[in-house]
């Protein structure tokens, strides 16, 4: 399987959440994205072009995920310092660390059976295990989720 180790320093976010189940999550995703793209002007200090959709699972463990498992559902941009938040918008800092990084390339269904995968059955049986951080994905400008090409980067942290 294609993947890159990086490693990162913490990320400073800006962006808007909410809890969410993996039955809301399209939905809820979607609605966070509405509400929050339209303000991307807002934003000072950003870093790069690319926006962050952010899984914060708190002790994620897939043996024990159900539909209903819920966490906390990031849309939002990397900026370099905390120095104007607007308004109705929060902050998250992802820690840094390990990362593997997945480029993929698909439609959302097939983005959901590789990151099926990767969980279920290429990370148990590679040597590495997963850290308690955020997971998220990396979106070009200009991401569009009804695209069957869509590129984009899964980030799972790893220690």
């Amino acid at each position: 399987m294609d993947y890159q180790k990086v490693t990162t320093k913490d990320l400073l976010i800006i962006g808007n959440n909410a809890k969410l189940s993996f039955i809301t999550n399209g939905e809820g995703t979607g609605k966070l994205a509405r509400q929050f793209m339209p303000r991307l002007d807002e934003i000072t200090n950003r870093v790069g072009t690319h926006s962050f959709s952010i899984q914060n699972y708190k002790n994620f463990n897939i043996k024990t995920l159900t539909p209903k498992t819920l966490f906390e559902k990031w849309v939002g941009v990397e900026v370099s310092i905390f120095n104007t938040i607007p308004e109705n918008m929060e902050t998250l800092i992802i820690p840094g660390g390990n990362f593997l990084v997945f480029p993929f390339q698909g439609s959302v269904a097939e983005f959901v059976k590789f990151w099926q995968h990767i969980h279920n059955e290429w990370l148990p049986n590679s040597r590495y295990q997963l850290d308690n951080r955020p997971h998220f994905e990396k979106l070009p400008s200009g991401y569009n989720p009804m695209r069957d090409d869509n590129q984009e980067e899964i980030w799972i942290p790893v220690k």
